[in-house]
């Protein structure tokens, strides 16, 4: 399973496994729901699910604007290995050996594609 389908499958349960990436718009924001990807019945509270698994964690998680953090949060592999794969997932066209920019594309893609997906984010976390 791709990394995108893990988090997607942590946050929105087995029924998000088999997840795609929907499409980004031209202003790099997910642009709907891709064929295949998660459609829940209602919206998930992003926040509550990733603030209870940062809680469990008994660390200081910053998941809320780090991408390795919100990984760490969900038991998946956060390594630049990982992280690049996540960047490949999600059709990231920048240079993926510059990690700083990488990482704060990839978790505003991260943070648009649960939303995109059925996601409730937290007002100030709309990109």
């Amino acid at each position: 399973m791709s990394i995108f389908g893990k988090i997607m499958g942590a946050i929105f349960g087995t029924h998000a496994e088999a997840a795609t990436p929907a499409p980004a718009d031209a202003a790099g924001g997910a642009a709907a729901p891709a064929s295949g990807g998660v459609a829940p019945a209602g919206s998930v509270d992003v926040a509550a699910i990733l603030d209870k698994a940062v809680a469990d964690k008994k660390e200081k998680l910053e998941w809320r604007t780090s991408i390795v953090d919100l990984m760490k949060a969900l038991d998946i592999d956060s390594s630049l290995s990982a992280r690049k794969e996540l960047a490949k997932d999600l059709k990231y066209s920048g240079d993926t050996n510059d990690s700083a920019t990488m990482n704060m594309w990839l978790h505003k893609q991260m943070m648009a594609q649960l939303a995109a997906n059925g996601g409730k984010l937290p007002p100030d976390m709309k990109h």
